[in-house]
């Protein structure tokens, strides 16, 4: 993480904040307001980073490629990244108190570790995903795990045997680590992915519970047992309250920290938390997209909340590649709730464009596909009973053959 951080500081990419800021509200609402990196030298007298991986170039940057290629560059991956052996580490105690952990917005249930990869193991099955954590004590914290995802699932598996989920919580790692773990990818494949996007390798440690984990700032070594307590609310993506739930208690058992460690801190409904939760999905629906037309680039909106809305850029081929891509999109990612389809000369990042390509090309009559009673995303606050939606796709391509009639004038240079 470190290195990244250098490498967006060369580029004038990082705001250094070297005045006290404090971890309640002051340190959140300052990375809410801007997608810059920030770099607190005092935040409760710690170091800490805010908005590590807000933008499409901060990824860009991470991967190593121009951003206009970010996209079909991870469409590309094979997850087939080496994992090199790394030995173990020496973990203490235990004291939550001494991490940062901030406190976002007002109503929310208290200090929440939101940016810490979970990475679990059990019965020789690895997985690694993103959890939001309530502080419960210098030891525990309590997790919202989503029923039918992974973590769960093993959870689950477990329990059943009468045995505890051993897991590891690892903060401040390089954010193409952090964006693999974000990344719906074949069983087990996380550590191997990002060991992909990092140039090939990777070194793993192993925890004495035996769960292996990438380098980091902290990490913390427990297990998820039977224990649960009440979690939330929460702010989530949409910047709306997510209700109180009970939800299983970690409880740790040992702790690492690198001296003077940089704490990476996130701020729910933030540029980041959109990045980390769409931009994972952006490849999927290239590769789905690809397998019934030409597609050159996917954004999901940052006003979409990075995961209700995209853009993707085809190139037609035949009429009617733009409704077999709106139903190809849906089909990738299923929480998607409107998708618009645009030309090669459409910016997909540009909300203007994209607006002018509706203005100019769509009859709702002909290009827009209604889909209603299907699964869609359940932090959406207009969804129907526990998560059932109406989907809209809007083809804002041009017709095949009359091109020239929406040729814009140019200046030329």
């Amino acid at each position: 993480m470190r290195t990244f951080i250098e490498q967006m500081r060369t580029r004038g990419l990082v705001t250094d904040v070297h005045d006290p800021v404090s971890s309640r509200y002051d340190a959140p609402k300052r990375a809410f307001s801007t997608d810059r990196l920030l770099f607190f030298h005092n935040l409760d007298g710690r170091k800490a980073v805010m908005n590590l991986v807000a933008t499409r170039e901060s990824l860009a940057v991470a991967l190593g490629v121009a951003p206009e290629i970010l996209v079909p560059r991870l469409a590309s991956c094979r997850y087939d990244g080496k994992l090199l052996d790394a030995g173990s580490l020496f973990l203490g105690p235990v004291n939550l108190d001494e991490i940062p952990i901030m406190e976002n917005y007002p109503g929310e249930a208290g200090r929440y570790l939101n940016s810490g990869v979970v990475f679990s193991r059990y019965e020789g099955v690895e997985n690694a995903s993103v959890h939001r954590m309530l502080k419960a004590g210098k030891d525990r914290l309590v997790a919202r795990l989503v029923e039918g995802r992974h973590t769960h699932t093993l959870h689950k598996k477990a329990l059943a045997n009468g045995e505890r989920l051993p897991v590891a919580i690892v903060i401040g790692m390089h954010p193409l680590v952090l964006f693999a773990s974000c990344s719906r990818v074949p069983e087990s494949m996380e550590l191997p992915f990002a060991a992909e996007l990092l140039g090939g390798e990777m070194p793993v440690y192993t925890l004495s519970n035996g769960v292996r984990v990438p380098d980091a700032e902290i990490i913390l070594e427990g297990y998820i047992g039977n224990e649960t307590a009440v979690e939330g609310p929460y702010v989530d993506i949409t910047r709306t309250y997510d209700p109180e739930r009970v939800q299983p208690v970690i409880e740790l058992t040992g702790m690492y920290t690198k001296p003077d460690f940089i704490y990476h801190g996130l701020v729910n409904a933030g540029d980041e938390h959109k990045l980390l939760m769409g931009a994972p999905y952006e490849p999927l629906i290239y590769r789905s997209v690809a397998g019934v037309t030409g597609v050159t680039d996917v954004v999901l909106t940052k006003g979409g909340c990075g995961y209700l809305h995209g853009v993707v850029q085809i190139k037609k081929r035949t009429e009617g590649d733009g409704k077999n891509a709106i139903m190809a999109a849906f089909a990738a990612h299923t929480s998607l709730k409107h998708v618009v389809i645009v030309d090669g000369d459409i910016n997909p990042g540009n909300p203007s464009d994209v607006e002018f390509a509706i203005a100019t090309r769509v009859r709702a009559d002909r290009d827009t596909l209604i889909i209603p009673g299907v699964r869609g995303s359940s932090l959406d606050p207009s969804r129907i009973g526990d998560g059932l939606n109406v989907k809209m796709g809007i083809d804002a391509t041009m017709e095949l053959g009359k091109e020239e009639e929406f040729v814009r004038a140019v200046w030329e240079d």
